[in-house]
């Protein structure tokens, strides 16, 4: 049996007719960029996020990279995140100047770990007073555990931005309406709905949620050239504005997302019970599985991941690897001086993990292929 890693054509089959209704309506509109399309889904997700304030913006990469424009983050500054994440997490950093510092993950959660965190902030007493944000990442669909880090960037007066570009529909205890940092710097949450994501337009869009008035304000004319409604530019900014016909399109499958996420649910369920190979972790739902979005199912094996992934792709079975080479060992940060064994908890995730098929149009005949095949791999029989 084929196992694809994701079906974006049987989503849309679910959504073909509000999806259709919704392009139709922006073409015949012949506003395309900016217009009624955006404005309304930005005041949905405003709604769905809890926040004052929702800016759409081109990519989920450009909302990181326009956020840290807004907070004013340049040269000479520090922005401290994680080494195990998707290269916009920190390209963003280094594209407005900054030096990047990477503060090891929790082996549990492959999320920022704040004991480390903490511990960072001790030891780097030079680095320490030239942070201006921590940048923790929501990776895989649970969030980190924000309410440590942000008391400890509070502490140290750090904004806190929030790569949440995987965990859309996910929770953190007490959200919304946890406290901004101590020193009341702005907070944002930076989206992402690329295609793949749990909801997901057609092509690239991005959005940012903020409370922060003069933070929105910032975004939106950095968005269009840093210029405001009267041609005035006021920084430089870029063309980060998204598009209505994206902004249409994540409008119409907006009211499928809870639903979606809910059978995600209930996938990472079933092979939670199901997936008993010998030295093989499935994830940790650190705040429980109701607050776990399951962009990606992440399994840890004991061995030889490389070797059962062919052994899966040939019977058909689709998996992918994220991510193969952490940050702090890219060749573009060289000149940060990091060596293997610098974080070890992300360079053994990096790995020693495998994500597997987890969508809602996955079937139990697909998940039951998968496992078996994950169990006969490990138990010698392959």
């Amino acid at each position: 049996m084929r196992v694809p890693f994701l079906d974006l054509a049987a989503q849309l089959e679910t959504t073909r007719p509000r999806v259709e209704r919704a392009i139709r309506d922006v073409v015949d509109s012949g506003r395309y960029i900016g217009g009624p399309a955006v404005e309304a889904f930005e005041r949905a997700m405003a709604g769905r996020l809890g926040v004052a304030h929702a800016v759409g913006m081109s990519s989920g990469t450009d909302a990181l990279l326009a956020t840290l424009m807004g907070l004013g983050i340049g040269p000479d500054d520090v922005v401290v995140t994680t080494p195990y994440s998707f290269f916009a997490t920190v390209g963003a950093i280094l594209r407005v100047g900054a030096r990047p510092a990477f503060v090891d993950i929790d082996r549990r959660t492959y999320t920022l770990d704040p004991a480390r965190l903490d511990a960072w902030f001790e030891r780097e007493t030079e680095l320490r007073e030239k942070v201006r944000a921590v940048v923790p990442v929501h990776l895989f669909g649970q969030y980190a555990d924000m309410a440590p880090i942000r008391r400890t960037a509070g502490s140290h007066g750090a904004a806190v931005v929030e790569d949440a570009a995987q965990a859309l529909g996910a929770r953190y205890p007490g959200e919304p309406g946890a406290p901004p940092p101590a020193d009341g710097s702005a907070t944002a949450s930076c989206y992402s709905f690329y295609p793949t994501k749990n909801l997901g337009a057609m092509g690239d869009a991005g959005l940012v949620a903020t409370d922060s008035p003069a933070l929105a304000a910032s975004l939106r004319r950095l968005r269009n050239h840093g210029a405001d409604a009267g041609y005035r530019h006021l920084t430089v900014g870029g063309n980060f504005r998204l598009d209505a016909l994206q902004a249409a399109i994540l409008s119409a499958k907006l009211p499928y997302l809870e639903a979606w996420i809910e059978q995600r649910r209930a996938r990472a369920a079933y092979y939670d019970e199901h997936l008993s190979a010998e030295g093989v972790e499935t994830p940790v739902a650190a705040w429980g599985r109701d607050h776990h979005a399951y962009h990606q199912y992440v399994i840890r094996v004991p061995a030889r991941r490389d070797d059962l992934r062919a052994y899966l792709a040939a019977r058909q079975i689709e998996t992918m690897v994220y991510y193969p080479v952490p940050l702090h060992l890219q060749p573009c940060v060289g000149s940060l001086g990091h060596a293997e064994g610098d974080f070890p908890a992300s360079e053994a995730a990096a790995a020693r993990t495998l994500a597997l098929p987890i969508y809602p149009e996955l079937t139990v005949a697909m998940q039951d292929c998968v496992i078996e095949a994950i169990s006969t791999f490990y138990s010698g029989s392959a």
